[in-house]
């Protein structure tokens, strides 16, 4: 009787649990599915660049956006506002510093005065590339670590290869340069005048116009502006005076609250892709180089090389614009001298 009872109780029991399995699992079933986790929003910045959408070196610097966010796994999103459309070449280090742009790529030398160690690189001191420039530029900074530049967060450096003589009439000597009216930037207006030119501070945006319309009659400038900017156009000669050669150093650097507010990983992409970028924007500076001197050539523009006697006539002529330098940022409590020296040193170093 006992086993029998038992029984019962056993078969009432398992009938019971089935129910109630039965019971949950409808449950379960009506209920709506759990949402899956959402993706976080990736962080959206905005990149300044002055250069044209079609230049080189606004390309380079869109290829090196495009390497952020596919290394960050989407985590982060820039948007590219090329030919100073968002801030304009002056203004775009301010720009950035304000949060106009979250990132910002323009020349030292169009802020004259606001970085009187960086300010040394664009010195004529006889660069032979691009790629030394860019090299030698980010070697300074690292190793000069001004505090100019302490209001952002600095992630590369890169410079044009020499700054030539382009003009409307052929220039094969001082003399004939005396009194031509020249455009140029930062430290390159004092080489205009040392040479006996007459300088015009202008950015390179406005001087197609300037030299189309007379304003000046030339323009001290990398050979890649000829084709770049399209100023082979309204020039018809290129002096090579490469043993002055100066360059322009450019800055990319982002806003420095933003970058404050990404994640380490994030932060260390940053650094990883701009690291390995110096070298990307030195080539391109050099190819430019190569493609425009082509280019002028197809259009019939002569290209004059110095005499080796005239070419020491401009390098003695422009030690004054150094050495100004250096006396002028003395009273700054700058060592111009140990500056220009670094700088001798790792150009030395970046031609082997």
């Amino acid at each position: 009787m006992k086993r029998y009872v038992l029984g019962v109780l056993c078969v009432v029991l398992v009938l019971f649990i089935c129910i109630a399995c039965g019971k949950k699992a409808e449950e379960q079933a009506a209920q709506p599915a759990a949402p899956e986790t959402a993706k976080a929003e990736p962080v959206k910045l905005s990149f300044s660049i002055f250069f044209p959408p079609t230049h080189p070196q606004c390309k380079a610097a869109e290829d090196w956006a495009k390497e952020v966010e596919t290394r960050s796994n989407g985590a982060v999103k820039i948007e590219v506002f090329p030919g100073g459309t968002l801030t304009s070449a002056n203004d775009c280090y301010d720009g950035v510093v304000k949060g106009i742009s979250d990132l910002g790529l323009s020349c030292f030398a169009y802020s004259r005065g606001r970085f009187p160690v960086m300010e040394a690189v664009d010195l004529p001191l006889g660069y032979p590339t691009g790629m030394n420039a860019t090299k030698t530029a980010n070697e300074f900074y690292q190793q000069m670590k001004p505090a100019e530049l302490d209001d952002v967060h600095l992630l590369y450096i890169h410079a044009h290869g020499p700054g030539l003589l382009h003009t409307k009439k052929e220039v094969k000597s001082m003399e004939d340069l005396k009194g031509m009216k020249i455009r140029s930037t930062g430290l390159s207006s004092k080489v205009v005048e040392a040479l006996g030119g007459v300088a015009v501070a202008m950015p390179q945006p406005g001087t197609y116009e300037a030299l189309q319309k007379g304003v000046v009659d030339g323009t001290f400038a990398p050979m890649e502006t000829m084709k770049g900017w399209k100023q082979g156009e309204v020039v018809k000669s290129t002096t090579d005076c490469r043993t002055i050669g100066y360059t322009t150093a450019m800055f990319v650097v982002m806003n420095k609250a933003k970058w404050d507010q990404l994640s380490p990983e994030v932060q260390k992409v940053f650094t990883d892709v701009s690291s390995e970028w110096i070298a990307v924007h030195g080539k391109a500076w050099d190819d430019a180089d190569a493609e425009a001197k082509t280019y002028i050539e197809s259009l019939g523009n002569k290209y004059i090389e110095l005499s080796p006697d005239e070419a020491k006539k401009w390098e003695k002529a422009v030690q004054a614009v150094i050495k100004g330098y250096e006396e002028e940022v003395k009273a700054k409590n700058i060592d111009g001298a140990k500056a220009v020296a670094l700088l001798k040193e790792l150009i030395q170093k970046n031609a082997q």
